[in-house]
Order: structure tokens, then sequence, then C-alpha cells
């Protein structure tokens, strides 16, 4: 047990009013956990603190009870016997008379009327005693804001848990709850009170309640609509929409609310504030349902009067024309239009006898279907004319998608009237007593009946794609609308087509244009088999829409509706399981959209090809397993005609067909998935050209062909399966074998890496060109393959990428690193076989002349990397192999690809080629200077480094740390340690520093500060900030070092954006803070920076992100800044301008 003293002790720390609030939030914690802990019984409390609860010291028994009850708060899930339960709901319910001491009586009942069962709970006689008392002795609205919503939540509670017996003290309660209510207006109490009236109202029958139905509606009425735009700070986590919904909910809770709630909301109509119409016509939704048919009818008139008005009114007086719009309204649809139209669709699913009698006999529906002859055209329609029709279009809509009763009466009343004004027959076109010609038959078309009539033909679409009834096998097969749009479907299908024939395409979505196409759409896509339309019909459909693709496409308005038109098609198709649409579509629409993509199709634009080519493939999966196969035979052939002629035509045809295929189909498939042998098909099929031709044409390297084929190659491979891929690479290393002059198969005396002798410059040649392309392919399987996959002879293949890098093949660099970063990773607790060990490919990679090959396999020739004389990467780098810069920036270039994949997997050789790269960047402080640019030699290659080479090595830190798009990421299955960039940013952020500090040539600091940008451009925020006080200085001094070569903006970019975000974190203040003088100094001389418009923008956001420091060190500065920033008013670029106007803004308002 706790001893007496101890418990006092907290006991007075919490009742102490001097105490601080930790000071006594500490003490009820530790009580709280004795009681937890059976340390302490609730009895022994009681006892110990009998003085504090009964004292004539208002202040004391006030805070002894609230630490009673706070303490019963924390013990709701500590079972208590029902005894204790009892004693101490007693002892709260007779204090809810003190007032002094309110809010503790509160609290404790609020803990224990809240308990559970399983922990000893209030009974229903106890809870009815708490209610009578709450009645009689409180006071609600004469509290303090904290002390009213504990009252609340405390008759919530109790109405909550204890229905039965708080509702048998009738009509005291309900007026308790009407005074406690009224004149309310804290948002968190008036969540309470809300909920509170909806309960009351559920709770009590209607015959007690109707004497305070009124007085309650006229409290809750005050607060329609909520008007809640400036919240507090402490009222933040109460939103309107919540106060909204529960006043809603309070609304519609007993129909004995209707005769004022209907009132009240239809009178807010009429109302000024767009917020009160939303509101009013929300409100009446969910007070139609609640209410009741018979109570809500004698109010049929007056709602149908303010929907029409509120359709009438609420949207803009135009149609959208565009493609999207095909498969929705056509209309800028507003929040206040989108509620109009819910009530109507409510209203007529509640009843739609009554309103759906008041719509057929409209006067202002009539009038528009009588006077619409007057205009043909929809451009001749006058404004208020176009808005009317669009709103009886919206009418027509909702009411026919209801119910099926609705949309039966709706087509019988409207349809054949809207026929009659077309002028079409019934039956099929060979009996149509129309002329064939299309410019006579279109002539005769009114815009306005097209237009309703699509209206209504979608809305029964859509009521039969929703009901089970039109659905059913029962459903009678004369069914009225059924036979009355079977009838009239050949002539529709006729008219719509003929608007398209005879309309002209000026680049805007024209009227005529979209109703046709919309029109067709609607007829092609009925549910059910071809419930409306015949097969022929439909087909005739198709074959408009693709006869538009193919040949029309100069007309592009028209051209893009029927490409959308044909995706919807397609994706209905697929989503309905449709056999017989499905041979239709895939015999007259995938087959002939297919076959432009073909080489020898040149009626339609490639551009356009592709596109169509994308989009409707992507309309199902059937059609898009077409679609690749078809893309392929074009890719294959196109590369076929390349590679062999050098047909600049086809080069330029493959690189669209296989972007597309990369940019498109390939990001559809990973999506869909189930695609694996479609992938492994297409990864196979790529290489039979290279295997196929044996004469390959120099011109292959050109236009691009190379690069897109690889990227297609990189995406298809990585989505396989290590199955597939072990497949796709045994492929690629047998075309590899066969075609590439590198000797795979022979035994070799030495690795053929010829350093010395090198030509680096060599003719684009048959042998040259076939051999880039070979390798820079596999390479692109090797980057894309799972750490998982074999790589066959992996020591011949890591000599060849050795020798292409070497060569300039970057490619073969990744293919390196990727190696380097997957080799040997364990999957699932178990090390992945390979025929060559980490090691060994390090030693392979650094130590090229360290190996030799014959027929037994490979052997050690001599010595090791610490050898000085060998022609490793490592002297190549420092140039102490041969006096070759451009060989140099090639094996630099490589180093960084294989340090990249070091570092990601977390090597410790990541280190060493560090330390090259360095060596590189810093070898000039013997001689002073980098080399120019213009010299090609030089005599002392160890100590001389040339200032392209030096930029190369410092560039090489951007490959390391940088995320790449082609190499070395997720997508390509990387090998990734977690927090890399941060544990190499903490190792090379000192070595930098001191390096920096201790450079006395100043081409050599540029470089060294051209890597740091480098580095702390790809590192997290999060952990500059934790250094930002170091960093700042070297950042600062960097933009000084890199502003004075136009070479170095992209690397000052860098810098900026990693200092504005310093600058804008709350964590980097205090840094900032304690130099902020140097920072504007500094910033201020970049103002007119004349070779990067973003550095200048960039710059100008930083000065302003400064203005948000405290005023005693922003105020210093603002003189100087508000000088400085004048002259960027006048900057030539309008974004510096804008942002200067900004800064300005920010600084003038410190004062």
């Amino acid at each position: 047990m706790a001893e007496p003293s101890q418990i006092t002790q907290h006991i007075e720390s919490f009742v102490d009013s001097s105490r601080s609030p930790n000071q006594q939030a500490a003490s009820l914690e530790a009580i709280a956990s004795l009681l937890k802990n059976n340390v302490l019984t609730i009895e022994k409390l009681v006892r110990e603190m009998d003085l504090y609860l009964t004292t004539t010291d208002d202040v004391i028994r006030a805070r002894g009870i609230l630490l009673l009850g706070e303490v019963l708060t924390h013990l709701a899930s500590k079972p208590l016997d029902d005894a204790t339960v009892h004693s101490l709901i007693v002892f709260f319910t007779d204090r809810l008379v003190d007032w002094k001491a309110l809010r503790g009586a509160l609290v404790g009942c609020l803990a224990l009327v809240r308990r559970k069962s399983s922990g000893g709970i209030v009974t229903a006689n106890d809870a009815k005693a708490v209610a009578r008392s709450y009645i009689q002795n409180l006071q609600v609205q004469l509290l303090a804001q904290h002390d009213r919503k504990l009252c609340f939540e405390l008759l919530e509670c109790l109405l909550q848990r204890y229905p039965n017996a708080v509702a048998s003290l009738g009509e005291d309660l309900l007026y308790a709850v009407c005074e406690g209510i009224d004149g309310e207006k804290d948002p968190h109490c008036l969540m309470l009170t809300f909920h509170i009236v909806e309960v009351v109202a559920r709770l009590f029958p209607d015959d007690l309640l109707a004497n305070y139905a009124g007085e309650l509606f006229e409290i809750l009425g005050c607060y329609f609509p909520i008007h809640f735009t400036h919240p507090k700070s402490e009222d933040l986590d109460v939103k309107r929409d919540d106060l909204s919904r529960a006043l809603m909910l309070a609304f519609s809770s007993t129909p004995l609310f209707e005769p004022s709630a209907i009132q009240l909301l239809l009178e807010k109509l009429s109302s000024s504030l767009p917020s009160a119409k939303v509101e009013s016509l929300k409100y009446l939704s969910n007070c139609t349902l609640k209410y009741g048919v018979d109570r809500m009818a004698k109010h049929s008139e007056a709602i149908w009067s303010a929907i029409k008005d509120a359709i009438y009114t609420s949207h803009e007086p135009g149609l959208s024309f565009a493609p999207d719009s095909l498969d929705g309204l056509g209309f800028q649809e507003s929040v206040f239009l989108s509620e109009a139209l819910t009530l109507l669709e409510t209203v007529l699913k509640q009843n739609d006898g009554i309103l759906l009698s008041r719509i057929i006999d409209d006067e202002n529906i009539n009038l528009i279907f009588n006077t619409m002859t007057d205009y043909k055209n929809y451009k001749n329609i006058p404004l208020q004319s176009k808005l009317k029709l669009h709103a009886v279009g919206l009418i027509l809509s909702v009411s026919a998608k209801s119910s099926t009763t609705s949309c039966n009466k709706i087509l019988e009343s409207f349809f054949p009237r809207l026929m009659d004004t077309l002028g079409l027959s019934v039956g099929n076109p060979s009996q149509n007593p129309l002329p064939d010609d299309k410019h006579v038959f279109a002539d005769r078309h009114n815009h306005g009946a097209l237009f309703l009539s699509i209206e209504l033909l979608a809305a029964y679409r859509d009521q039969i794609a929703g009901s089970e009834e039109f659905l059913s096998e029962s459903a009678p097969a004369h069914e009225t609308c059924s036979l009355l749009l079977k009838n009239f479907s050949a002539s529709l299908t006729k008219a719509f087509i003929s608007t398209l024939a005879t309309s002209t395409d000026d680049g805007t979505y024209d009227a005529v244009i979209y109703f046709g196409v919309k029109g067709l759409l609607v007829l092609s896509t009925f549910p059910g088999g071809f419930l409306i339309i015949s097969k022929s019909i439909f087909e005739n459909i198709l074959l408009t829409f693709t006869s538009i693709i193919t040949s029309e496409f100069n007309k592009t308005s028209l051209w893009k509706l029927a490409l959308k038109a044909l995706v919807h098609i397609g994706s209905f198709i697929d989503r309905c399981h449709d056999v017989e649409k499905a041979l239709s579509y895939m015999d007259i629409v995938i087959e002939k959209i297919v076959s432009t993509a073909s080489f020898h199709d040149f009626t339609l634009p490639l551009p356009l090809k592709l596109e169509a080519v994308s989009v409707i493939g992507a309309s199902g999966p059937s059609y898009m397993l077409k679609t690749v196969q078809g893309l392929e035979e074009a890719i294959c052939a196109n590369l076929s005609e390349a590679y062999v002629h050098g047909n600049p035509k086809s080069a330029e045809v493959a690189v669209q067909l296989l972007e597309c295929y990369s940019n498109k189909v390939l990001p559809w498939i990973d999506e869909a998935g189930g695609f694996e042998e479609v992938l492994l098909r297409f990864a196979l099929n790529i290489w039979n050209p290279l295997e196929n031709c044996s004469v390959f044409s120099p011109q292959v390297l050109e236009n691009g062909l190379l690069d897109a084929t690889m990227k297609a190659m990189k995406l298809a491979v990585g989505s396989c399966s290590v199955e597939s891929q072990n497949i796709i690479i045994q492929r690629a290393y047998s075309v590899l074998s066969l075609r590439t002059s590198f000797p795979l198969k022979e035994p070799m005396s030495a690795i053929p890496v010829q350093l010395k002798g090198l030509k680096l410059t060599q003719e684009r040649n048959t042998c040259y060109s076939r051999d880039v392309l070979i390798h820079s392919l596999f390479a692109s399987v090797i980057i894309a393959v799972r750490p998982q996959v074999h790589i066959p002879n992996l020591r011949l293949v890591l000599c060849l990428f050795v020798t292409a890098l070497l060569k300039g093949n970057v490619t073969a660099a990744q293919a390196l690193g990727s190696i380097i970063n997957k080799l040997g990773v364990k999957s699932t607790g178990t090390e992945i076989p390979s025929n060559c060990t980490l090691e060994e490919a390090v030693d392979i990679i650094f130590c090229t002349s360290s190996w030799s090959f014959n027929d037994t396999g490979l052997s050690r020739k001599h010595g090791g990397m610490n050898n000085e004389s060998e022609m490793g990467f490592p002297n190549i780098c420092r140039g102490g192999v041969v006096n070759n810069k451009l060989l140099q920036i090639h094996a630099i270039t490589g180093l960084a690809w294989i340090g990249k994949g070091f570092l990601m997997r977390g090597h410790e050789k990541i280190k060493e080629i560090t330390m090259i790269f360095l060596e590189c960047l810093s070898s000039d402080e013997k001689t002073g200077s980098l080399l120019p640019e213009q010299d090609s030699s030089y005599d002392n290659p160890v100590h001389n480094v040339h200032l392209s080479v030096a930029k190369c090595a410092a560039d090489a830190f951007q490959v390391v740390m940088g995320d790449s798009e082609d190499c070395l990421n997720r997508r390509f299955h990387a090998t990734m340690r977690p927090l890399y960039k941060q544990r190499y940013y903490s190792m090379m952020m000192p070595i930098l520093q001191s390096l920096i500090v201790e450079s006395k040539s100043s081409s050599s600091r540029s470089m060294l500060h051209r890597a740091f940008a480098h580095i702390i451009s790809d590192t997290p925020l999060i952990v500059i900030l934790n250094d930002a006080n170091k960093m700042i200085p070297v950042m600062l001094d960097g933009l000084s070092e890199l502003s004075n070569d136009i070479s170095d903006k992209e690397s000052m970019y860098s810098l900026l954006l990693v200092l504005s975000g310093i600058l804008t974190d709350k964590n980097g203040q205090e840094a900032v803070m304690e130099c902020a003088h140097r920072i504007i100094d500094r910033l201020i001389g970049f103002i007119a920076y004349s070779h990067s418009t973003l550095v200048r923008e960039t710059v100008i956001q930083c000065i302003a992100a400064m203005s948000r420091l405290p005023r005693m060190r922003s105020y210093k500065l603002r003189r100087q800044v508000l000088q400085a920033i004048s002259k960027a008013l006048d900057d030539p670029k309008r974004v510096v301008r804008l942002e200067a106007v900004k800064c300005w803004q920010a600084w003038g308002s410190i004062g």
C-alpha cells in the first residue's frame, strides 16, 4: 500500500491552485497510476480526501472534487464494484447543486456514466437521478464555455446510454433541453446541442414532442444557414461542414418540424448568399426523405418551382463540346446546380406521381418544345433560349433516370414530339421517305431537338443499366419505350451520321459535331446485347467512327471526338462482356486502327496513328493484346529497314513507335498486370533484326534510335519475372556472341583493353556501329534485370563493358554499376549463386591488365591494385597511363556509375573511388592552377589536371548521389541500403570543407564547390538542417565561386534551392539568424545575375523568405534589401519582376 503521507502530498499538490499545471497533472497521473496498479484503493483515496471534499473553503473543495472526478476519468477501464459506483454517483449527483464546485461534479458524473458494462456501471435509477438533478440545478447558459460543454456531453451521454430512464422525465427534460441550448454560440457546444435535439426527437413520442417541436425548431432555425468562416485557433477541429451536417440531421430528425422547416428552407432559396441557397437545397433533399410522402405532398408545387428556378439560373448558358464531356452532362456544373438536381431526383424517387405530372404539364418546358422549330442551328438560338433549353435537358434527363416509371412516362410524352420536330419516320432506313442525299437530310435537322433527343436517349440508357427490372428476363419484350426507340433507331442513326458528314471543322468543338458523335455513342452503348439498335446499325456506327479516324484527320475536333467515342465504346463492351459486340469491335476498329501503324501505311500522320492505337488499345485487355502485337511487328519491320539500309524515314518511324510503346503501352501494361508473355515476346523480338542482319548501316546510331530502343528494352525487361529475364538475357547473349567483334568465345591471352593504343575517335563504320548498338542493348538488359538473374560468362561481360566505357559508352558504365550493385545480393536469406564473386568482379574492373584468359579459365598475371605500373582505373583517372584527357573523362564517368552501385549497396569500395575523384579535383595544388581548355597535352599527368577532366570529376559526385531514371533505381531492381545518401553526406562534408579551406587555387576551389553543390543538393533536407550552421557559410562561399563561370549556373541554382529549403524550414531559423547579415549581403549580389532567370528568381525568393525572421533581426536589414530589390522591379523577365514585387511587399511590411 502507498504511504498516506505520499498520497497526501499528491492530493495537496493538485488541490493547491498556486502549483503549476504541469505539477498538478503529474500529481493526478501519480494517483491514477497507484489506483491502476492496485497500490491504492478508491475507498482509501476517498477517505484521504474527506476534508478536501467537504471543506467550506470553496476553492479547495472545488479542486478536491475535480481531482476525484479526473481520477475516475483515468480509471474508465478499471473494474469497480457496484456499491462503489453507486456511492460515487450519488456523491457527484448531490454536488451538482454546488455551483462553485460544479466542474468537478460534472467531470465525475460524466466519467461514471460513460463506464462500460465490463467494469461496473451506473444503474438506470442512478442515471435518472443524475438527469433529475441536472434539470433542477443547472442553468447551462449561465456557465462558462468549458462547463457548458461538459453539461451537454453529460446530457448527450445520458440520452444515448440510458434512453428509457431519461425519457421517463417527460416534459421536464424537454423543457431543460430547450432552455439549455437556447442562445448557444460556441462551435463545440453547438455540435453537441444539434445532436442532442436529434436524439431527443427520436426518443420521445410525437404526442409529447409536439408540444415542444415549435420551440425546438425556433431555436434551431436561428442557426441556419451556418455562418462559420473565421474560426478561432481552439475551434480548428470543428469545421463548418461538420456543423452544417449536424444541424441538417437535427432539422430532419422528426416530421413534426416539417411545417416550419420547409417554409424556412424555401424562403432561404431567395437569399443573396450562395451558401444559403446550396444549404437550403441540401437540407430539402434530406428532409424530403425523412418527413415522408404524406407530409411533403402539399409542398410539391413550391418545391418544383424552386427546383426550376435553381436549374434555370445555376449554370453557364453554354455546352462544353470537348471530348471529355462525352461521358457527362456537357455543362459547367456548379454546386448549386448539383444540389438542385439531387433534390429533383430525391422528390421523384419518393413520389414520382405528383411531381412527374407537373413536369410533363409544365408551361416552360412545353414552350421550349413548341418554339424549338424557330431556330434550327444551335448558334442561332438566343442566349436565354439556350439557357432554358439546357435546363429542360437536365430536368428531363434527371427525371428519366430517377425510376423506371418516370423513364417510361418522360419518353412516351416527349420523345415522339422530338422525332416529329426532326422529321424522322418510324421503320427501317429503306422505308424512310426522306431523300437519300445526306446534305438534304442534314439540312432538315433541328439542333435543339437533337440535343434533347440525346439527353433522353442517354437517360434511358443509364436507367436500363441500373435497373434490374429492365435487365431481368421477365421484362416484357414489347416494353413501350424499347419499341419506340427501336422504331426510330435507324432514322436516328442516319440523322447523326449525316450531321457528321456535312459538318465543317474550324478547329473548335462545334455543336453539330458534338451532337452527331454523342448521339451515335449513346445509341451504341445500350446494355443487354443489341437491345435498341441492330447489329448492322452498331457496325455502321463503328465504321463511321473508324473512317473518321483513318481519313478525316484534318478535321481536328471531329477526329478527337470520334476517337474518344471509340474508346468509350470499347471500354463499355469490355465492362459488359458483350461477346457479339466485342467481335464486331475487334474486326472493324482494332484491326483497322492497328493496321495503320504498319510501315507501308502513310494515309494517317504517324503521331495521330500512335495516339489512336494507344488510347483505343487501352480500352480493354483483349484490344491491348492486339495493339501490342501490331506495334511489335511495325517496330521490328522499321528497325530492320533502318539497320540494313540506313533508311532515315524508317529510323524516324521506329523512334516514334518505340516512344509510344515506352510512354503509353508499357505503363498501361504495368498497371493492368498479367501481360508477362507480351513483355517477354517484345524483349526477345527486338533482337531478331540484329540477329538476322549481317550488314549494318552507320546511320543506325543517329536520330535517337538507339536511345529509344534502349529505353523500351529496359522498361520491358524490368517488368518481367526472374524466369523471363533469364530467357531474355540468354537470347541477348547469343546475339552478342554471334554479331559482335569482341571475342567472347575464343581463348584470349590477355583482356583486349590496350590503353596505350586505344582509339577513342573511331570512324563510324559498319563494325563500329554494330558493336555500339549490340553492346548498348545488351547493357540495357543487364541494367534492368533482377539480382537473382544469372548473367552468362560474367567475367568476359565485365571486360566487354570496361572496353566499351573507355570508348565512351555510358550505357556500358551504367551496366557495370548495376552489376556491382546487384552481384551476390542475398535474397530470402540465401546468397544468389554466380559464376563470378563480387571480389573477382572488382579485380577485373579495377585491374584490367592483371588478368589473362586461356582455355582453363581466368588467372591472375601479376600483382594487385597497388602496383603503380598497372593500367587500372585509378591510374587512368589520374592520367598516369596515357596523356589523353578524353580517356580520363571516360574512365571517370565509368567510375562514377560503378561508385554509385557500390554506394547504394553500402560497400566500402566507394571510399576508394571517392578519393580518386578528389585527387582529380585537387591535384593541381602543386602547380597552382588547372590547365586551360585549349591545352590538349601536358607533361606531368600525375600532378596536372585538365579543366575538363576536373569538371568531369566534380560532376561524378552528381552521378553518385543523384537519382537516375536510366539505371540503379527501384524500377530496375537496384539494391538500396537505407540512408545511403545520408551516410555519404556525413562522410564527404568534413573532407570537402577541409579541402576547400586549404585550397590555394581558385580553379581547384571552384571545382570543389561544384562537387559540394552536387552532394548537398541530392541530400535530404532534414539531414542538412542538423548541420545548417556549418553548411550555410560554405554554401555562400560556393555561390560566390560558382558565379564566376557560366557553366556553373545549374550548380548555383541547386545550391540556392537547398538554401531556400533551410530559410523556409523552422528548424533552420536559428542557424539563419546567426548569419542573416552575411546571407543578405551575398544574395543581393546575385539579384542581377544575367546568365539564369531561375537563379535570379530563386535569389529573390530566398530574400523574401528572410523577411519572416524575428523583427529584431530583419528590421536592421530592411533598408538594404529594399534598395537592392528595387533594381529587380525592372528585370527583363516577368517572373522575376513578380517575385520582386512580392519580396518588396514582404520587407516593406516590416515596420
